[in-house]
């Protein structure tokens, strides 16, 4: 069990408590070897892809989406630079969209929390009958339908 890593040693390293790792284990994520004594000991590429899974969390993305990319290596081998920019150009455009979205919602957010909500009085104004339901649910001005000219 050369080079194989405690579970303390991992987390110390990732900065990921030892709780998420057992989680990320019992999910497919990452794999460990027992010892004599049952106690996990994991692989150097565990570091990696905990990184990866970090990232991918601080991208926004959820952990299915992570975990799907994940899948794609052989063997669940550490993903290399060609594995990263891949997993990364996929995840781009949902990324660019959500980046899109933050910068309307901050550029709006004293003015109008994006409408379909009637709780604010200057709402009438913009959606005066809540006609931005017929957008659909949430904050239809914020995801980027236009509110309709005062009747």
């Amino acid at each position: 069990m050369a080079d194989l890593f405690t579970i303390g040693e991992v987390a110390a390293r990732t900065g990921v408590a030892t709780s998420a790792l057992r989680f990320y284990e019992e999910r497919g994520f990452l794999r460990s070897e027992r010892t004599s004594g049952n106690q996990r000991r994991y692989e150097r590429s565990v570091i990696r892809i905990v990184s990866v899974i970090k990232a991918g969390q601080a991208m926004g993305m959820e952990l299915a989406e992570i975990q799907r990319a994940l899948s794609t290596l052989p063997d669940g081998r550490a993903p290399t630079k060609r594995d990263w920019s891949r997993m990364s150009t996929a995840w781009r455009r949902d990324l660019d969209r959500r980046i899109s979205e933050m910068e309307l919602l901050r550029d709006e957010l004293d003015s109008c929390i994006g409408c379909g909500c009637l709780s604010l009085q200057s709402c009438g104004m913009f959606n005066a009958g809540d006609r931005a339901a017929q957008f659909g649910a949430g904050p239809r001005y914020l995801l980027g339908d236009k509110p309709a000219k005062a009747e």
